[in-house]
């Protein structure tokens, strides 16, 4: 036992008289205004960080998407649209089978001691290196970047679009001026909208002329009816997707005592890719059947009622928080399971230490070595770890030892069929996501598409991605059973109650989802609405023949109609 690493020692039940002896480091009370500097500058760096991401991401999916729809063919448009979704989504789905292997080794690569630690990657004190993923990802995207610059300045399509809607405005305004009916072709105010559309179409706008458009252009994008309840119903979908991406490894690891490595590769090998199964399917679905706006959203109303299906045996999956001597009341007639005043009254336990142990026999977890009574220990090579076990303990049975680390959940062998229907409901909800853009880009103008796409991205950063991790973060943070304490503040949670954390987390992506089922309904209605009214329309004669040629007669109305 002379060779055993000095943290196995650190929290042994001591005799009082022992225990008063000057404690080694800063008590967790009071902290130093280097460390709070320290700690603000690391914040302000990450914050940096992830401001210049959002704007390299700025390319790639607002102008992106609209840059694909403008230079491919229509029937194409959604096949391609998927397939940048799609590859989007093999992004998160690499950096969690990243992710999974860098948390396998410590977070301190670079300073380990000569032994190396005693610590398992199962163990609550873990800290992978986490750090090591984001330079691994840095140097990726510089080099995915590099074809970018070999882009041309200006698509030759983009040349021939540009003189054709001219030479249309140009017949457009001539025919106005003739008198030929013109209150019949345009919707009110149609032709100051096609000045501004002439005036984004123009490839040297400027600043100034830019500013001068964009609020009246704004103002048309947001009175869309269509366009907002799509976003809507995307910011339900973002804000679930983002409380998932999130806290589901932490509510892996809590629920069903998996390391974190186990629960990213869970998510980076089983739901991203039917994921992006789901996305690639939508888009084909939209390209293949050629569907329409109504037909769209049927889609996508029935991809959101499969997905809230598949997530209702959510809520009865898991099990309810082990005993946890001191914090956890006791659930049958074992006396002495609260502070275990008898059999730990020769002991000083620091509240502040975290060593936990289990009985293996009676499924009881203790915080410390300490609050076991335990006063020797023994270490154990296993097969792929180190394991530790305490002895001599008077809380528990004569005889009995405790083994370090906290006690396995009982309902491990669910997290297979959670996960599973964790995915596919994400490739459910995924499936709407080619739809959903189509409308937007088939909804709104032509010359518009591109700020209206941009509005949309940055209504989704503002009202999803934002505020959804706060929003778990605050929901999980509410079934904390048991907070540590760091600079006289709470810090970190050590224990859950299990129930509330599934009840609550999976409670708040319902609650999403049924909002995103309610935004595609809502579409549904106006829609139908909408083609009430041009039936109604239809139905008037129309003595007007520039009508009819603009329109192309009945016959071409179902081509017009079409995604």
């Amino acid at each position: 036992m002379g060779n055993m690493p000095p943290d196995w020692e650190a929290s042994l039940c001591l005799p009082t008289a022992l225990a008063q002896t000057p404690a080694l480091g800063p008590s967790n009370g009071s902290c130093s205004d280097a460390t709070e500097t320290q700690h603000l500058t690391v914040v302000g760096i990450m914050f940096t960080a992830q401001t210049l991401l959002g704007v390299g991401a700025v390319p790639i999916q607002p102008f992106g998407i609209s840059y694909i729809d403008d230079f491919a063919h229509n029937s194409n448009s959604p096949l391609y649209l998927g397939i940048l979704f799609a590859v989007t989504m093999m992004g998160p789905g690499m950096a969690y089978g990243l992710g999974g292997l860098m948390l396998r080794l410590y977070v301190d690569i670079d300073r380990m001691p000569e032994g190396g630690v005693s610590l398992t990657s199962k163990d609550p004190r873990w800290v992978g290196a986490w750090w090591l993923g984001f330079l691994i990802a840095a140097g990726a995207v510089a080099l995915a970047a590099i074809p970018y610059f070999f882009f041309p300045r200006k698509m030759l399509k983009e040349k021939h679009e540009l003189r054709f809607r001219r030479r249309v405005l140009t017949i457009a305004a001539s025919s106005a001026t003739k008198g030929e009916d013109s209150p019949s072709l345009q919707s009110p105010g149609e032709s100051p909208e096609k000045q501004d559309g002439l005036a984004q179409m123009a490839p040297d706008l400027t600043v100034i002329q830019f500013i001068k458009v964009f609020p009246r252009v704004l103002l048309r994008t947001l009175r869309h009816p269509i366009f907002l309840l799509v976003v809507l119903s995307q910011v339900c979908m973002s804000s679930m997707v983002a409380g998932m991406a999130t806290f589901l490894p932490k509510f892996l690891e809590r629920q069903f005592s998996v390391t974190a490595s186990y629960a990213n590769l869970l998510i980076g090998c089983l739901t991203i890719p039917l994921a992006i199964t789901g996305i690639v399917v939508g888009g084909v679905l939209v390209k293949r059947l050629n569907l329409s706006p109504k037909r769209c959203t049927l889609l996508c109303l029935l991809g959101a009622l499969l997905c809230l299906l598949f997530s209702l045996p959510l809520f009865f999956m898991g099990c309810p928080t082990h005993q946890i001597a001191g914090i956890t009341p006791p659930t049958g007639p074992k006396p002495g399971l609260e502070l275990f005043p008898r059999c730990m009254e020769s002991c000083s336990c620091s509240s502040d230490d975290f060593n936990p142990v289990c009985d293996l026999s009676t499924h009881v977890e203790y915080l410390t070595p300490c609050h076991a009574g335990c006063r020797s220990q023994l270490g154990q090579e296993a097969v792929d770890k180190s394991q530790v076990f305490y002895t001599n303990c008077s809380c528990v049975a004569e005889g009995v030892s405790v083994v370090g680390g906290s006690c396995d959940s009982a309902c491990s062998y669910l997290v297979l069929p959670f996960m599973l229907l964790v995915s596919l409901s994400a490739a459910l909800a995924s499936v709407t996501h080619t739809p959903s853009f189509m409308l937007i880009l088939r909804g709104v103008k032509k010359e518009d598409k591109t700020l209206a796409v941009g509005i949309q991205f940055m209504l989704l950063r503002v009202l999803a991605w934002m505020p959804s991790p706060v929003i778990h973060g605050s929901a999980i943070d509410t079934t904390c059973l048991h907070w540590a304490q760091s600079c006289g503040r709470r810090a970190v949670c050590r224990y859950y109650d299990h129930d509330l954390l599934r009840n609550r987390f999976i409670g708040l992506q319902f609650f999403f989802k049924i909002g995103c089922l309610a935004c595609f309904a809502l579409i549904l209605v106006i829609l139908r609405q909408q083609d009430k009214e041009e039936g109604t329309k239809a139905t008037v004669p129309n003595p007007g023949p520039q009508k009819q040629s603009v329109t192309s007669g009945p016959a071409q109305k179902p081509i017009e109609s079409k995604v």
